[in-house]
Formats: C-alpha cells, structure tokens, sequence
C-alpha cells in the first residue's frame, strides 16, 4: 500500500466535476494478515476486479475524471459492503475456502481499513462536490459454482436512484454494446457505497460493471476509459 493507506487518490479534482471510485481495485493483502490461500487466488476475481485499477487510472490521466481506489484486496476488507455485513470479511468467495478469515477481529480491520477509506471517501466527495460519481467495478464472465455465461459486457446497477442509468444504458447500448440492467446482481443488494456516498447525499452516480475479460489489456483499458468518461460525460450533461 502507498503510504500504508487503504486507498489512493488519483487526478486533480475539480469542483462539479466527474469523479470515479473503485472500491476493488486492488488484491494486496498485507503480510501479517495470512489469509491461507493458495497464491494464483490472488489473481483471480474473488481477491479483486480485474482491470478496474487500469481503467480508473486512464480515466484519471487522459479524461480529467479524478479517481479513489482501492489499495487493499477485498478479501481482507470487503469495502463495498456495510460494516455489519457478514461479508465485510468473507470466509468464502465463489466457493473458496478463506481460512484466515474464520475467527478474525473484524473490529480491527474495520478500524484499520474499512473506516479511514471511507472516511477519506467522504471528505474528497464534499469538496469536490461532483456533477456525476461514476463507481466502477467488474464481473467475472462466469462464476465457478456452475452458472450461466454471463453475455453482458457492461451493466449498470442501482439501487433507487436510476436516472442516471437510465441514461447509460441508452448510451452504452448505442455504442453497439450489450447491456445489463441491475445484472449480474441486484444493485438493490449490493450498492453500499453508492447508498452511503451517493443516495444518501442526493448525489448523481452511475455504478458501473464491465466484464473482466474486456478490460485484461492495456489497449483495451484505454478503450474502455474513453467509452466511459464519454457516456459519463453526456450522462451529466443530460441530468443538468
């Protein structure tokens, strides 16, 4: 982690801008904190999502859309969940045993990880008082317990506040891309950061998923980035 934090900030920002947050960025797990995996665990989409820190970081350097992401694996904090959530500190992701986690002071990682992101979180949003959050995140194209292939390349999830969506959903579906609506799960179950930042606040946002297997190259980061801070852009311009 850069300078022992849970979460770095990227860009310059600018009051009623566009800003992004990406809560999985990252899959470091600090070294006294042994989870007993196996280590290609680490690389994989249950440590966290891929290809998001690329995109997010592109967004920031050739879009002016300043980013806060990540700097700890959500298997040792789950910073996309509420602090009581029986997953803040999951003991199993798509069907791996998190051995480490079982019996783990939970009050401590909360304390040490969990509260200083989001109160970090928090204070960038308040002074930049943003035209549009865009909270970013990806999914796997297909879960280990069996199920489907997921065919969407990109989703939009929410949980009351759809305006913004809405509008993305149109847009993103112009550029030719396949679009999922609330998928591959229901935003009205996983939206804890945009709940707490974003809809509690009155604040525009649009969480955003792509598929992890779109974003793996650096070419296609910087294809993605561009697609976004533009549909993003045109989202704000339309909720004016």
């Amino acid at each position: 982690m850069i300078d022992g934090l849970p979460y770095r900030q990227i860009g310059e920002v600018k009051r009623g801008g566009l800003v992004c947050v990406a809560d999985h960025a990252s899959n470091f797990v600090p070294e006294d904190i042994p989870l007993g995996i196996a280590p290609e665990l680490l690389e994989q989409h249950v440590a966290y999502d891929i290809g998001v820190a690329g995109v997010a970081g592109r967004m920031a350097r050739r879009h002016g859309i300043p980013a806060h992401l990540a700097q700890v694996s959500r298997l040792v904090i789950d910073l996309h969940r509420e602090e009581d959530h029986p997953d803040v500190v999951p003991t199993t992701s798509d069907g791996h045993l998190i051995p480490g986690n079982i019996g783990a002071d939970i009050d401590a990682r909360l304390k040490k990880y969990y509260r200083p992101y989001h109160e970090a979180l928090a204070k960038w949003l308040d002074e930049a008082e943003p035209e549009l959050i865009i909270s970013l995140h990806s999914f796997t194209p297909k879960l280990r317990n069996g199920s489907e292939e997921r065919p969407w390349e990109v989703s939009l999830l929410y949980n009351t506040d759809d305006r913004a969506a809405r509008h993305a959903i149109r847009l993103f579906g112009e550029l030719g891309l396949k679009v999922g609506e609330n998928e591959p799960y229901s935003g009205k179950e996983l939206n804890a950061t945009m709940n707490r930042h974003a809809e509690a606040k009155g604040r525009n946002y649009c969480f955003i998923e792509i598929r992890q297997d779109l974003v793996s190259t650096r070419a296609e980061q910087s294809r993605w980035a561009a697609m976004i801070a533009d549909v993003c852009g045109r989202v704000a311009l339309a909720l004016d």
